[in-house]
This record gives structure tokens, C-alpha cells and sequence, in this order.
């Protein structure tokens, strides 16, 4: 059961170095999609994604000597920034890898947060290589691992974002938007919310390409996926985690896919009604909610005046990228 989260949830360590982000109305989606659209604004955090919550939360709680040792961590670039954060904030040494493919602006964010705390190392072309070679470089250097989704007291940090929204909309919720990578923030904010508000749908979106949990929940067991898709590389997960798996069983209520297209829609809406340029997986529960709501009602149950909210997980989106973002956008 995930009954045990909610005390994790509630006495997390995230607010030394994480900000209760806003809550905002996007009034020209709700307009046109016919339900009251919120957005829960991660990618206002320092590190402009909610990766810091479960990064700090578990490096705050490691003792003295695990920090004396160093970490090391596999990241696609958000959780690395959370990590250097916390190693520069904590004063202990972190060793990060992150698959070549990971855009140069995140890159560049982990090495200015984590200063002389951080080294880098790049591998691979996904998460899963970069996880593999830094569980190889965690038994030579003797280094503690800082799991960027399967770990309970990650779980917990992402959970907060749960925890934040049910205390700024304590009207009722249709359901809540989560985009989908290894599963820590949907297992974390899908605990939260079903222990407090179970009648609240917690809805997981990922990428027709980059799909492991939906196959995963489907078939009842851990799917491993041959390859994965490349756009939202923040979602690139190939296999889910096993804790992760594990609650997402209990509190998810349903998984939408969408395309490269529908996603690039999402980021040009975002910014359209905020200014706000997210990055890919920050967009992700954005294009599922608009795609719940527009498959709702070609089956021929419309969905009316609700509430729904979609979590924005990131803006670490390199520049190079927006003119495919633009181009792409206008397809649907």
C-alpha cells in the first residue's frame, strides 16, 4: 500500500532549496476546451523544473559519513541540476551522468549549480545508458547513488507538488495530469492525492514513443523498451522503476499517449497564455490533458466544466529547438 507516503510526503526536506509554485488559470484553454485548465508552475523553480524536490530531499537525508563518500547519479539533465544544487548546498562531492544526447543548456546549468562539487561525465544516447555506467562507476568509487525516480524518499519529494495543489484548489478536482519517465513524480503525487482526495483522477501522459510505463501497466509486469523516443528527453526512460511501478499500479487511473506534434501544440498554448516556453516532458500533461478532454468528446462524452490540472514539469528547453517546436506545432 502507499499509505506509508503520505508521513514521508509530509515531513519531506524540500523547502530549503524548493519554492510552493503558483497555480494558475490558463483562461483562453479553458475557453476553448470548456473545463477550468490549471497549471502547476514547476517550471518556476531555480532550477526551472521540479527535479530539486526529490534530489534535495534525498541527499538531505543521507548522515554525514554517506556525504563524506560522494554521490553520483544518472540523469537526462533535470534531476542533475537538482543533485548539483543540493551537492553545492550541502557541501559534498557529486559525480553526474548524463546520456550525450542531454541539450547543452542543461549541461550547462548542472556546471554552473554544482561549481567544484560537480564532475560530469557524458554517456550513452539515453537514460538507461547513463544509468547503467553510473551504477558501474558507483561500486569502483565506493560513491552513494541518488536514484532519480526509484527511491521512496524521491517519491516523497516529488510528492509535495501533490500536497501543494490540494492545499491551493480545495474545491473539487476532476483530475490531475502527470507527465511520465521513470514514474517518480506520478508515484509520488498520485500517493498524496489518493490517500487525501481518492475520488480525483491522476491521469499519467507520456509519448506513443517512449511508452514503458503504459506497456508496463498493461501487461502487469515491467516492460523493457528496445528503443525510446528522443523529443521529450526528459521522459527517454526505457524501463520504469521498480517502486515506482509498483505504486503507479495502485494510483493511476489511466495513461494517455500523444505525438511529437500534439506536444509541440502544448508548448506553444503554454506560452501563448503565459509567455513561458516549456521544454518537452514540461508540455507532456499539457498535450494529454488537451487530448483526454478531445477523445472525451469523440466518444461521445463530452467533458464539461471541470476542473482540471496539468503539472508543468520543466522549461530547460535548448533554443536550437524552437523552430522545430514552431514548425511541428502547427500540424494539429
Amino acid at each position: 500500500m502507499t499509505a506509508g507516503y503520505l508521513k514521508r510526503i509530509l515531513g519531506a526536506r524540500v523547502y530549503d532549496v524548493a519554492g510552493v509554485t503558483p497555480l494558475d488559470m490558463l483562461p483562453s484553454l479553458s475557453e476553448r476546451l470548456g473545463n477550468r485548465v490549471c497549471l502547476k508552475r514547476e517550471d518556476m523553480q531555480s532550477v526551472f523544473s521540479f527535479k530539486l524536490r526529490g534530489a534535495y530531499n534525498k541527499m538531505a537525508r543521507l548522515s554525514p559519513a554517506q556525504r563524506r563518500r560522494g554521490v553520483i547519479c544518472a540523469s537526462a539533465g533535470n534531476h542533475a541540476q537538482g543533485v548539483a544544487l543540493a551537492a553545492a548546498r550541502l557541501g559534498c562531492r557529486a559525480l553526474i551522468v548524463m546520456p550525450t544526447t542531454t541539450p547543452r543548456i542543461k549541461i550547462d546549468a548542472v556546471e554552473r549549480r554544482g561549481g567544484s562539487c560537480v564532475d560530469i561525465v557524458l554517456h550513452g544516447t539515453s537514460y538507461t545508458d547513463a544509468h547503467d555506467h553510473a551504477a558501474a562507476l558507483e561500486k569502483q568509487r565506493g560513491l552513494v547513488f541518488v536514484h532519480p525516480f526509484d527511491d521512496p524518499d524521491v517519491i516523497a519529494g516529488q510528492g509535495t507538488i501533490g500536497m501543494e495543489i490540494l492545499h491551493q484548489h480545495r474545491d473539487p478536482i476532476h483530475a490531475i495530469f502527470v507527465a511520465i519517465g521513470g514514474g517518480g513524480l506520478v508515484a509520488g503525487i498520485g500517493a498524496y492525492v489518493k490517500a487525501c482526495r481518492p475520488d480525483i483522477r491522476v491521469i499519467g501522459v507520456q509519448t506513443v514513443d517512449s511508452d514503458a510505463m503504459a506497456r508496463s501497466l498493461a501487461a502487469g509486469e515491467r516492460i523493457a523498451l528496445r528503443e525510446v523516443g528522443l523529443f521529450s528527453d526528459g521522459t527517454a526512460v526505457r524501463l520504469v522503476g521498480e517502486e515506482t511501478f509498483r505504486i503507479a499500479r495502485q494510483v493511476v487511473d489511466e495513461i494517455v499517449l500523444v505525438g511529437t506534434d500534439e506536444v509541440c501544440a502544448a508548448i506553444k498554448e503554454v506560452f501563448q497564455e503565459t509567455r513561458s516556453v516549456l521544454e518537452p516532458a514540461g508540455a507532456l500533461a499539457v498535450a494529454g490533458l488537451q487530448a483526454y478532454v478531445e477523445r472525451a468528446a469523440l466518444a461521445g462524452a463530452p467533458l464539461r466544466d471541470q476542473t482540471l490540472v496539468a503539472v508543468a514539469g520543466g522549461a530547460n528547453i535548448d533554443f536550437d529547438r524552437l523552430g522545430f517546436v514552431a514548425e511541428r506545432g502547427l500540424h494539429v
